[in-house]
């Protein structure tokens, strides 16, 4: 039997997968509707991101759940990289294709020449610090939400970053 992980492949996205991806986001961050109400994006705002940056697709490659399971979206700054709309099909979460994916786009960040990822969250969102920490990223500062969306609880930022250096071992 073929595990998940092995089935899986990790590809950049093109603009002709712009609407599959912003319905795997706007799925995925359904679990914000307690403090924003909306989609999270449009099909256009993933095509002008697309245009910045790179969205990394997970796809599984055979089995009952063909089709897009994650997606991550990196932009490289300089030495700066940044990851941002980690989103993984709610009924394939925990599967382990979150940290996949970010590994993925931190080695996308490194082939771009980047020397540090950095990447923001919302507060609320407190199953999230653990996960990034155990990833390696460190909290280095808040920034405020942005003042033209509503929201039903106040909240702000948590940024964190992650040197990209890569480690040998002795």
């Amino acid at each position: 039997m073929v595990e998940p992980q092995d089935r899986r492949s990790v590809r950049p996205a093109g603009t002709e997968d712009a609407r599959e991806i912003a319905v795997l986001i706007n799925t995925a961050f359904q679990v914000e509707k307690f403090f924003v109400d909306g989609d999270r994006i449009t099909e256009e705002e993933v095509r002008q991101l697309i245009d910045s940056g790179c969205f990394l697709v997970a796809e599984d490659a055979a089995g009952d759940a063909e089709g897009m399971t994650g997606c991550v979206y990196v932009e490289s700054d300089g030495e700066h990289g940044y990851l941002g709309l980690l989103s993984i099909w709610p009924a394939r979460q925990r599967e382990g294709l979150g940290r996949r994916l970010v590994a993925a786009a931190e080695d996308h960040a490194r082939q771009s020449g980047c020397k540090i990822m950095d990447l923001q969250i919302v507060n609320l969102r407190t199953e999230l610090p653990p996960f990034y920490r155990k990833l390696g990223y460190d909290e280095t500062g808040t920034a405020p939400f942005p003042a033209d969306v509503t929201t039903k609880l106040p909240c702000h930022f948590i940024k964190m970053s992650k040197s990209l250096a890569l480690t040998t071992s002795p």
